[in-house]
């Protein structure tokens, strides 16, 4: 593994340039007349100006900088389906992909060599456009397209590359001369965050090497440790934790298949994203607990033949095993949609993976909009326990010069979808470069550069997208205060300890031997399931919790109010405390982890019997959520404590819970 130069160095290095970067566009020349009429759209020359023309009337107002900054407060986080700011206002993810630093390389041949990369753009493994455009220039372009938020593409190599990139890497802001493709990383970050804008950063790729197909970057463990990858996430973690502009973490772009192996969502293995996703996702809150951690579904599953089972599970299977996080509020889920892929379609044109399976594109407006529901939107649904926002982190289409109306009629349709749905998003991609003549070198960019730093914008003339964009970014939207509401997550232990409590990590191991899981600390247990393991916390209601130990029940002697289950083995908490979690053996109760309340509870209560079928309220996370299919659960009501749990060995029951004690917590 090659060194990296420290943060703090990084940090010193990033404070000198900013103030270069952010002003290094220069002033603005005068307009040129508009190109002739017969100039075909795919070749219009780019205008001199190095600001895009003025929007369609009738658009939201351009914010510069400093009015951007003024408008949201960091860090984020999530109440129900929102994104909000600090001060708990909605802050609507409007954004893009500024793509480069995962690298273009098409993985044969000179690097350097533009027939080696995508769209023939070497992006010298840094944000694309900086050898052609100051980086003032960029954003300012970024502005003017409505946008409050950056996606940041990167690979696990920046991390470990100490390299200097060539001088034409940066021949347009120069003051990044000898700098690591990091520190170019760095000093992007700066300016944006300088400049009002949300950075989210991306592990696009583990290489250099272009996504995404058979290219070695098919997981989060593509030619990389589950470890290392934690560890390189943790290192940017920390790298950005004083920046509260840098809002999140986007843990790995379009998991799929490699050669021989799926991903899968809970099977507990190498090869579980569910789970991997959210170990990382803990140990980058324990690090940086102000980012919001995304999670993208999986991208592709099977072999894309017709004799084989395949699709793109995208988000489903969350809604029967969703994750909890150490800290309540800061879960984003993500998924990607383009016309020329679909729910069973790899979006190969021709030979080995095209399969006859429908793309989004061929869906009618109707079925379109039910199959992003089925596969992304239905995770905004208020008061499940997968409730959380959706942001749709990469969609596009190709503009200048296209004549696919089959996909501008997706995208129409799409951009309809997401506006009416509010939906948070980001284009693919923000930059792309103008070849010598004018051309998009990549037409599916909004925002294009030549050699000589002239932009060609999405609203100048010959972009077809340009209505629909602006109909999705001046959409009617949430804004204001976004209420504060309850949260339902439910614990996995289906194959491992799931330990989400910030309190009992810190901890040894409170049921040794046991599979065991507890609720974030600001949550109680609420629920469990029969026979599955599976079991539910909530927060509301809740009571506060009082300083002083927890207590693990593993008996019978804290049952002090009365035989509330005659026959039954009974765990029961200590008077004055309430459940947050609980260990088993096999799927039989081993032990009740109880935390204590800071004031009296009451002591009366009701049984809650869930041997013979479900037993759970019209509310909380319950209907029609399932988190633990197939299993019969019981769970109590929002406004009660669970205060005990009954089991029993008789009549073949094998010691799984068949009742629970439950409380009013007032």
């Amino acid at each position: 593994m090659k060194p990296v130069r420290s943060a703090r160095t990084a940090a010193l290095t990033t404070a000198a340039l900013l103030a270069a970067l952010v002003s290094a566009a220069p002033p603005a020349p005068a307009a040129a007349a508009p190109p002739s009429p017969s100039t075909p759209p795919a070749r219009t020359a780019p205008s001199p100006s190095p600001v895009q023309a003025a929007p369609p009337a009738g658009s939201s107002p351009v914010l510069t900088g400093a009015q951007l900054a003024a408008s949201w407060t960091g860090p984020l986080s999530t109440r129900g389906r929102y994104v909000v700011d600090a001060d708990g206002n909605r802050f609507k993810l409007k954004g893009g992909n500024w793509d480069g630093a995962q690298g273009h390389y098409l993985g044969s041949g000179d690097p350097a060599d533009p027939a080696n990369n995508e769209h023939g753009e070497v992006s010298y493994n840094t944000p694309l456009g900086l050898d052609r455009a100051p980086i003032g220039a960029i954003l300012d372009g970024f502005h003017r397209l409505g946008i409050n938020s950056i996606r940041l593409p990167f690979a696990d190599a920046m991390i470990h590359d100490s390299t200097p990139v060539p001088d034409a890497a940066v021949a347009a802001n120069p003051r990044l001369r000898g700098s690591t493709p990091l520190e170019v990383y760095d000093a992007v970050v700066a300016a944006l965050t300088a400049d009002g804008f949300a950075v989210v950063l991306n592990n696009h790729t583990t290489t250099y090497r272009w996504c995404c197909g058979l290219d070695g970057n098919e997981r989060w463990n593509s030619g990389q440790s589950t470890a290392q990858w934690e560890d390189d996430w943790l290192f940017m973690a920390r790298r950005y934790a004083g920046n509260k502009r840098v809002v999140g973490a986007d843990l790995r772009n379009e998991v799929r298949r490699d050669t021989w192996d799926d991903p899968n969502w809970g099977l507990g293995d190498a090869h579980d994203e569910y789970a991997a996703f959210e170990e990382a996702g803990n140990r980058i809150l324990q690090a940086d607990p102000d980012l919001l951690i995304i999670m993208e579904g999986i991208n592709w599953q099977g072999i894309p033949a017709a004799l084989f089972p395949h699709g793109r599970p995208m988000l489903t299977p969350v809604a029967t095993l969703s994750n909890t996080l150490v800290r309540s509020g800061k879960l984003v889920y993500s998924a990607h949609f383009y016309g020329f892929t679909g729910p069973a379609n790899s979006g190969a044109g021709s030979g080995p993976g095209a399969t006859d399976d429908p793309r989004y594109q061929d869906f009618s407006p109707d079925q379109l909009a039910q199959v992003v529901d089925q596969e992304a939107l239905f995770v905004t649904r208020t008061g499940q326990h997968f409730t959380a926002p959706v942001w749709i982190s990469e969609f596009g289409a190709a503009g200048r010069g296209s004549t696919d109306a089959k996909e501008q009629a997706w995208f129409h349709t799409f951009t309809d979808i997401l506006a009416r749905n509010d939906t948070d998003f980001a284009v693919w991609p923000l930059t792309g470069w103008l070849d010598a003549g004018g051309r998009t070198m990549d037409n599916w960019a909004l925002l294009h550069f030549d050699a000589a730093g002239r932009p060609l914008g999405l609203d100048d003339p010959g972009d077809w997208r340009a209505a629909d964009w602006h109909k999705l970014v001046d959409a009617p939207s949430l804004t204001g205060p976004v209420p504060a509401v309850p949260h339902w997550n439910l614990l996995d232990l289906d194959h491992a300890d799931q330990n989400v409590s910030a309190v009992m990590l810190a901890q040894p191991d409170w049921s040794t031997g046991n599979r065991k899981g507890d609720c974030p600390d600001s949550q109680r247990l609420t629920g469990l399931g029969r026979g599955s393991s599976r079991g539910l916390c909530t927060d509301a209601g809740q009571p506060a919790r009082a300083d002083g130990p927890w207590t693990t029940v593993t008996d019978e002697r804290y049952v002090t109010e009365g035989d509330w289950a005659p026959g039954y083995s009974k765990l029961q908490c200590p008077d004055r405390t309430f459940a947050v979690g609980y260990s088993v053996r096999s799927n039989a109760m081993a032990a009740l982890l109880c935390a204590p309340a800071a004031a009296a509870l009451p002591l009366t209560g009701r049984n809650v019997w869930f041997d013979r079928g479900d037993n759970r309220p019209a509310t909380g996370g319950a209907t029609p959520g399932d988190w633990a299919p197939g299993s019969y659960k019981g769970q109590c009501a929002d406004g009660e404590y669970l205060a005990g749990v009954a089991y029993t060995w008789r009549w073949n029951h094998g010691g799984v819970p068949d009742a629970l004690l439950c409380r009013p917590l007032a």
